[in-house]
C-alpha cells in the first residue's frame, strides 16, 4: 500500500469516527443534499463530511471535514492545520473552515470531534445544547 493510499484509508477512518460522533449529538441526523454527507440539527448543517474527489489536473483530493468555529482561538488553531482553508461560497466569512484529512500533521479525530461539538453548539437550539450539557454532567 502506498503512503498516499494509506493516508486516504486513515482519513476515511477519521472521517467515519467524526461522523459517528456528530450523529450521537442530541437531535443530529445525516442528510445528503449534494450527494455528500452533512450532519444537521434542526434543519441546519453543523458539519460537512466530504469524501474527496478527483480534481481536474490535480488528482485525488483528500476527504475533508468542514465546521463552523466562531471561537477565535479554535478558529486560529484549525486554520493552522496543513491545507485548511476558509470554506468557499462565502461561508468562510461566518467562521466555516474546511480541514483536509490524512495529511501529515492533520488534526486527529479527537480534536476534530471537539470542533464538531463547537460547530453544533453554534447552530443547535438551546434546549438541545442544554441536553448535551446534561449528558456531560451526568
Amino acid at each position: 500500500m502506498s503512503d498516499r493510499t494509506r493516508g486516504r484509508g486513515d482519513a476515511q477512518a477519521v472521517r467515519e469516527r467524526v461522523r459517528e460522533f456528530a450523529l450521537g449529538l442530541p437531535g443530529a441526523y445525516e442528510d445528503f443534499p449534494w450527494g455528500e454527507s452533512v450532519v444537521k440539527v434542526n434543519r441546519k448543517i453543523f458539519v460537512f463530511l466530504f469524501l474527496g474527489h478527483l480534481v481536474a489536473g490535480q488528482g485525488d483530493s483528500p476527504p475533508t471535514v468542514t465546521v463552523k468555529l466562531t471561537d477565535p482561538e479554535a478558529h486560529a488553531h484549525a486554520m493552522s492545520a496543513p491545507g485548511t482553508l476558509l470554506t468557499g461560497y462565502g461561508l468562510g466569512r461566518s467562521g466555516w473552515v474546511t480541514i483536509p484529512l490524512g495529511e501529515p500533521g492533520a488534526p486527529d479525530a479527537e480534536l476534530l470531534c471537539d470542533w464538531v461539538e463547537e460547530s453544533y453548539r453554534t447552530v443547535a437550539p438551546r434546549r438541545l445544547v442544554a441536553e448535551l450539557d446534561a449528558r456531560a454532567a451526568g
